[in-house]
């Protein structure tokens, strides 16, 4: 389901679908994908809409795809034998991720 949520950091409203619920202290925040700007961001209830007729018919401009037979990888570290070793991870780590958009750039 998408939904049309107003992000603080682009100041805009984004078609976005929902991945997550965040809970604080006093209150809770929803992490949402938007998907005309392939970002990842977190979002306050009072900022959600549903969207209207032809609105949720647009076509996403992002998309979610993955680098095809490519999988992450981290580095290990084992401090009693020390030794760095890299090995598979289950998710990009941050740093791989910059280095990815700077190699785009």
């Amino acid at each position: 389901q998408v939904y049309v949520v107003f992000s603080e950091e682009l100041k805009c409203w984004c078609r976005a679908v929902f991945q997550s619920v965040q809970c604080h202290t006093v209150h809770y925040q929803l992490r949402c994908f938007l998907v005309d700007y392939a970002k990842y961001s977190l979002v306050e209830p009072d900022n959600i809409r549903v969207p209207v007729g032809v609105f949720t018919r647009l076509p996403y401009r992002a998309k979610k795809c993955s680098l095809y037979c490519t999988k992450p990888v981290t580095l290990h570290l084992d401090f009693c034998e020390n030794t760095a070793k890299i090995g598979p991870a289950k998710r990009w780590d941050t740093a791989a991720i910059q280095h990815f958009r700077d190699l785009l750039k």
